[in-house]
């Protein structure tokens, strides 16, 4: 590993990929305690869908390359969906939201990182699909970061100067500060708040359970985002929990929407000469020729076998 934070070990990032597996397994046959089917489907989705989270935080802090994250976002949006879907025939409320982001600060925080990860990753596409869950259940136009963030990507947002929750006020004020000193100042001081502001969080301390613990890294998503949108200097800012990698993958590629962005399934012709890879198999980078057909990993337990664009060099 390369790793972006000291606390992840390689015994914990390979326990986490052995414990996935198990538990993926363990679910195909099995299913979660609950009083009702559409209670168990609910509580199924929630699980899975954190697990993708997890996985896509511990391969950031694990030093993976940005590219790999790409197709872990789409499954993730892809599981808030089916989230979203399960809870709404459970609860009886068609527009209910799989994050209540105005009472949990936790969950606000889950929000904001998956906005984050869209922005940085120049998936707009994928951000849409998201704020669709999010919206409808009366948070569109409440709170100044989540239009702060949307604004510049989705049109006809919302100008609101109030936010849930005070942790975001260095934030938010780093967004509108007018002096670009002041601004990095913010941003740093919102970087060393961070952690201590979520010691209620479920994943605080998680470092310090050891290898078979929970930890899959702290990282402030938002920070980069805010700075990538609205051209904060950031030189300064170098806290472990700002996500520096991810904000120079921003600035230095440029954005694509899906369909440019090469995904082709595993049998199919190569459509591009160059380098490829696919989530169902660790260091699968590989050079193909245009024609040449894509390989499938047969036993691999990630699923089916797609592969996606990584550039010509």
């Amino acid at each position: 590993m390369n790793r972006r934070q000291q606390f992840l070990s390689e015994a914990r990032y390979s326990n986490f990929f052995k414990n996935k597996e198990k538990t993926t397994v363990f679910f195909e046959e099995n299913t979660f305690q609950a009083e009702s089917e559409s209670q168990e489907k609910s509580l199924r989705a929630r699980h899975f869908q954190k697990l993708i989270l997890k996985e896509i935080l511990i391969r950031y802090t694990a030093g993976n390359e940005i590219d790999t994250l790409i197709p872990l976002v789409e499954s993730l949006v892809d599981s808030y969906e089916t989230l979203q879907e399960k809870l709404a025939i459970y609860e009886g409320i068609p527009n209910i939201t799989p994050l209540t982001i105005d009472d949990w600060l936790d969950q606000y925080e889950e929000c904001v990182q998956v906005f984050s990860l869209c922005i940085l990753l120049h998936r707009t596409d994928l951000l849409k699909r998201f704020v669709a869950l999010i919206d409808p259940a009366g948070y569109a136009g409440d709170d100044t970061l989540y239009e702060d963030l949307l604004c510049k990507l989705l049109p006809d947002r919302y100008d609101v100067d109030r936010w849930y929750h005070d942790v975001y006020t260095p934030l938010v004020l780093a967004i509108y500060e007018e002096d670009k000193d002041e601004a990095s100042n913010l941003l740093k001081k919102y970087c060393e708040n961070w952690y201590p502001a979520f010691k209620q969080a479920p994943w605080h301390d998680s470092h310090k359970q050891g290898d078979e613990g929970s930890y899959c890294g702290y990282w402030a998503l938002e920070a980069g985002a805010a700075a990538f949108l609205y051209g904060i200097d950031d030189q300064d800012v170098d806290h472990m929990v700002y996500p520096r990698d991810l904000v120079e993958y921003a600035r230095n590629h440029k954005p694509s929407d899906k369909a440019q962005i090469g995904r082709i399934d595993s049998g199919q012709p190569c459509s591009k000469t160059g380098y490829w890879f696919t989530p169902a198999e660790a260091d699968s980078r590989r050079y193909f020729l245009q024609g040449e057909i894509m390989p499938k990993y047969e036993e691999s337990t990630w699923g089916d076998t797609i592969w996606y664009w990584s550039g010509e060099e």
